[in-house]
């Protein structure tokens, strides 16, 4: 049971919000001890910084979850008018420091609203949703989408108002934007859990613009994006190199707007990938003629590395085919290939890969 929604306004303080969820959350489990009590922030459920220095102090304790809303416009327009990559940055510190916190505390939180206008003509909105992809899936917060519905019998006065935010259209018959749920798809189901154990720690390539991850099929095709429970199992290393787990091949780059690659010589300065711009998630490396280049996505999903773009000040710019977020996962590929699939015709060595998935 959730106490309250989206507290606001000129007598909202933190005293009281202590001494009425405090009593709220007691009513709650003494009428029920098995419900899970959900505590929501102040400022529009944005705010519960205060719980970092004064946590809940109840009769109980095991079942209380936090809950957080994010929005685009959550933050004015700032994604319209702002560079995408800086608005990113700017944007999750602030979250992590008003609710994601709590995670690091070891604490319970869900973002029990986000969404976006589903037509796609939002820019604010359109820019947002990959920034909060890429959290959700590092962080692997559950979420609650607004919403499911595609109109209203009556509101705001208004007969049959249209939810532009609705999964559904106006009919309830049809999905309003097939990609939207295509990039949701992966954060469907945890990552990590918790209690998901079905593989050992590894890492996979998220593409947030897309709802997919970086795959590959052999040794003789170029990666490509495909679905996140088709992906192998990554491991970044101190030395920042992308190697498949249980093999020798790491992801290297080759030339400008060639397609990235897989090789065993991982020593050079084009197997090594660093996390750069203020949204950390563009994977950046170094081509053979020594450019900087960054991992981009074509549009045949073939993965490939392009000059790094929209990295600071460009209001204009869209760098989303460039954000990648390294993912941490303990959930087991469907796709798992013995090498021999990978490389029919050559023999290197493995590192018992059947073994790490």
């Amino acid at each position: 049971m959730s106490l309250r929604n989206e507290l606001r306004g000129p007598k909202q303080n933190v005293n009281d919000w202590y001494r009425y969820m405090q009593k709220g959350a007691e009513a709650v489990h003494s009428a029920n001890p098995d419900v899970i009590v959900i505590l929501s922030g102040l400022n529009y459920d944005k705010d519960l910084s205060f719980l970092r220095n004064r946590p809940v102090n109840l009769t109980f304790s095991g079942k209380i979850v936090f809950e957080a809303h994010w929005y685009g416009f959550t933050d004015g327009e700032a994604w319209k008018n702002g560079n995408s990559n800086q608005v990113c940055g700017r944007v999750v510190d602030n979250m992590m420091r008003m609710s994601g916190f709590l995670l690091d505390q070891g604490w319970p939180l869900f973002v029990s609203e986000f969404g976006v206008d589903q037509r796609g003509t939002n820019v604010n909105d359109n820019r947002y949703l990959g920034c909060f992809l890429g959290v959700a899936a590092e962080l692997d917060f559950d979420w609650a989408l607004w919403t499911l519905v595609g109109s209203y019998y009556l509101r705001q006065g208004v007969l049959g108002m249209n939810e532009y935010y609705g999964v559904l259209d106006w009919n309830w018959c049809e999905a309003r934007n097939s990609t939207f749920l295509q990039q949701i798809s992966a954060l469907q189901s945890p990552f990590r859990g918790p209690g998901l154990s079905e593989a050992n720690p590894h890492k996979v390539i998220f593409h947030p613009s897309t709802g997919l991850c970086v795959l590959m099929k052999s040794m003789f095709e170029p990666l490509r994006l495909g679905p996140c429970s088709e992906s192998e199992s990554w491991n970044y290393t101190p030395q920042k190199i992308l190697s498949v787990k249980g093999t020798y091949f790491c992801l290297q780059t080759d030339d400008l707007a060639k397609p990235a690659k897989l090789g065993i010589i991982c020593t050079d300065s084009n197997s090594k990938w660093e996390t750069i711009s203020d949204s950390k998630m563009h994977l950046s490396s170094k081509a053979s003629n020594g450019t900087t280049v960054c991992l981009d996505v074509d549009s045949s999903n073939t993965i490939v590395t392009n000059v790094c773009k929209c990295l600071s000040k460009d209001n204009a710019c869209d760098p989303e085919s460039q954000w990648f977020k390294l993912v941490n996962s303990t959930r087991s590929s469907t796709m798992i290939k013995p090498l021999s699939q990978m490389i029919p015709t050559l023999n290197f060595p493995s590192k018992d890969f059947h073994g790490s998935s």
